[in-house]
């Protein structure tokens, strides 16, 4: 199995990077990831927020985050690299993190359907795309991290990070910070200050 990280030119991207470097470091990852790059820095100005690096507020619904087309960068990109010749494989299952709360047009049943097929006949492969947490919640996706020994202090949610530490400004760590709450989990997250509640 391979680990994908594919940078699109987003403010967070170098805090997140540095993230996943500790995170594959450490059990049970314990591997590299490969990062690709697909820019698209010339298709959202740079006053648009995930560029700019000031993501909506604390208590801002999700559909305030949405970046069109995320999912369709991300899976294309992946999927052109995995049938590479040097892989050796026409067979590729994508696996990609959405939750049963993404209200995104690019994170439902039919997308991926949609997306996996469109994908397989462009690319002369077979291409599969699951989304294998897409019936859980933040909670059920922390409970379940706990129950597979994954590190919760390396993983990252937000949206404005800075020297490793969650902003718990933006609506990312706000979501993060419930999850944990609701999952009956102490709260591993450096943040850089107090959050508003």
């Amino acid at each position: 199995m391979r680990a994908f990280y594919v940078s699109v030119g987003f403010a967070w991207e170098a805090e997140e990077l540095a993230m996943a470097a500790r995170l594959f470091a450490r059990p049970p990852f314990e591997g590299s990831f490969e990062v690709l790059r697909f820019d698209m820095t010339d298709v959202f100005p740079p006053t648009h927020w995930a560029i700019r690096g000031q993501p909506p507020a604390f208590d801002t619904p999700d559909e305030d985050v949405y970046i069109d087309g995320r999912n369709v960068i991300l899976l294309s990109k992946a999927a052109v690299y995995a049938v590479r010749p040097q892989f050796e494989s026409k067979d590729v299952t994508l696996l990609l993190g959405s939750l049963a709360c993404n209200p995104f047009p690019d994170a439902t049943p039919e997308f991926f359907a949609a997306m996996s097929r469109a994908l397989s006949l462009g690319l002369d492969a077979r291409i599969t795309i699951e989304a294998p947490f897409a019936v859980l919640d933040k909670a059920d996706v922390i409970k379940k991290g706990i129950e597979l020994g994954v590190p919760l202090e390396l993983t990252l949610s937000c949206m404005q990070p800075k020297d490793g530490l969650h902003c718990a400004k933006c609506s990312k760590c706000r979501e993060r910070r419930d999850a944990f709450r609701e999952a009956g989990v102490p709260d591993p997250t450096s943040y850089r200050e107090q959050p508003p509640r």
